[in-house]
């Protein structure tokens, strides 16, 4: 399933491990964790594995939000950790450069736009492919 602007890749790992080597590659700048399956739970209802964590750093998004302070509501990175119904384990991000396309981001951006992205990249490679 493709959704315009997600970029999504397969993990080797299961749901819990990919989503502690996530954290780990972005431990300094953890604003949030959001367990929507402990969520589900605390109302009686079943979902698989699904966690957003939520990262980032003022050095690199306040120059998008100075040159247009909507990609805020963008801000700060997320991703999200999921199992599908066969039990594979996906890692999701909102691709930055998708994100500047949809705030209407000029080239003044566009070096800390490709940082991000590229940075991004890294870390969800870290977290689902690479061992530690």
């Amino acid at each position: 399933m493709a959704v315009e602007g997600l970029t999504t890749i397969p993990s080797r790992y299961g749901p819990k491990e990919a989503i502690e080597r996530l954290e780990a590659e972005v431990k300094e700048t953890v604003f949030a964790r959001i367990d929507h399956a402990a969520g589900a739970a605390d109302v009686g209802l079943a979902l698989r594995p699904t966690v957003v964590l939520v990262f980032g750093n003022a050095r690199g998004g306040t120059p998008l939000m100075q040159a247009a302070q909507t990609v805020g509501i963008d801000l700060p990175l997320k991703a999200l950790i999921w199992q599908d119904g066969s039990g594979a384990t996906w890692l999701s991000y909102n691709d930055p450069k998708y994100l500047a396309a949809r705030h209407g981001l000029g080239r003044e951006v566009e070096a800390a736009v490709n940082a991000m992205a590229a940075a991004l990249a890294a870390v969800a490679n870290a977290a689902t492919t690479t061992p530690q």
